[in-house]
């Protein structure tokens, strides 16, 4: 029988392959599978569902990753695509399947990040399964939102001539992840030797162990009468998702280096250890900002909302996916995000 290794489709490939034979049969199913979240029917309002999995050795190591913050960071990857189809997040359950070297005490600190995140965010835990492990820790958790019908806004919507727009900033979360993964191997190396994070880490590393999900930006959407007409969490890096945007809108972009929003500390931790931040931007992932696109005549709307950066233009998907650089010249960007089967 024909074995064909997963890394040769990649994480969406994988999802697209698995689920090309399913049908939406329920009229109450308003988009399925290939966004950030399924929309289902729901009255007034639809209601927008979205799944993650975080598993040990994958997604985080417990070398460096307080089980406090590993919940709160559990809650905000899922409300992070919740804010990605510009709905409210409203409840969530969360499964976990554990080995048994978790303790009851363990497991405490790990629900009191995801209680934390409850309050930060006013969700609810209504569900969710546990179940044992064979080895380490397995965290599965769905979260449910709600927005009118004619906010929901998919990957889908982007057309020529829309604006790129980035929120927040952008490379902060890789680089904790470097200075994190840096002192491991020291201490790996010389268990007495104490950690030295550096000037710029505070930040870096609040990036990478406790993320915030932009529900102020949906909340400002609303405020200011504006509908993106695309739109995607930055969860795997600036490259990845603006890819993603382009193959669902059948587009192209070209991306300005210059208004990529990259913090001082990111940039000056990028150029200790010798990376181009552009790059830590594109590649690096676990931001949780958002990435949309807005029709031109929103522009006066959104230039000058706070946290909110114009980073490019749609262009038509014959002129492909570029990058033009702050020297002038143009490159074309490969999706070199998160690779979860690498």
């Amino acid at each position: 029988m024909e074995r064909t290794d997963v890394n040769t489709l990649g994480e969406f490939g994988l999802i697209d392959h698995l689920t090309a034979g399913f049908e939406n049969r329920q009229s109450t199913t308003v988009l399925g599978v290939g966004d950030d979240a399924a929309v289902i029917a729901g009255g007034d309002e639809q209601i927008v569902v979205s799944t993650d999995m975080l598993v040990e050795g994958i997604h985080f190591d417990f070398t460096y990753t307080p089980l406090k913050h590993l919940g709160y960071k559990s809650v905000i990857v899922n409300l992070s695509d919740i804010c990605a189809m510009n709905a409210r997040p409203q409840q969530i359950t969360v499964s976990i399947a554990l080995s048994n070297r978790f303790s009851v005490e363990a497991l405490d600190e790990f629900y009191a990040g995801i209680k934390a995140a409850c309050d930060q965010y006013g969700v609810d835990l209504v569900g969710g399964d546990t179940t044992s492990s064979n080895r380490g820790l397995i965290i599965s958790v769905t979260a449910i939102g709600r927005a009118p019908a004619a906010r929901i806004t998919r990957r889908s919507g982007a057309k020529p001539g829309d604006l790129i727009c980035i929120t927040g900033s952008l490379g902060g979360a890789y680089l904790g992840l470097q200075l994190l993964e840096r002192e491991k191997q020291v201490y790996l190396d010389n268990p007495d030797m104490q950690p030295d994070m550096g000037e710029y880490a505070p930040s870096l590393l609040a990036r990478q162990l406790r993320p915030e999900a932009r529900t102020d930006m949906v909340d400002t959407f609303a405020k200011e009468g504006i509908v993106p007409t695309s739109m995607i969490d930055i969860s795997d890096g600036l490259a990845s998702e603006i890819f993603h945007i382009c193959k669902a809108s059948g587009v192209g972009a070209v991306i300005e280096e210059s208004g990529v929003p990259i913090s001082n500390d990111a940039q000056l931790q990028a150029l200790e250890f010798n990376l181009d931040p552009i790059t830590c931007a594109l590649s690096g992932g676990e931001d949780y900002e958002l990435l949309f696109t807005i029709d031109p005549k929103d522009t006066e709307k959104i230039r000058f909302l706070p946290d909110i950066y114009i980073a490019g233009e749609i262009v038509a998907r014959e002129d492909g996916v570029k990058l033009h650089t702050k020297g002038g010249n143009i490159h074309d960007i490969k999706a070199q995000g998160w690779n979860h089967f690498g």
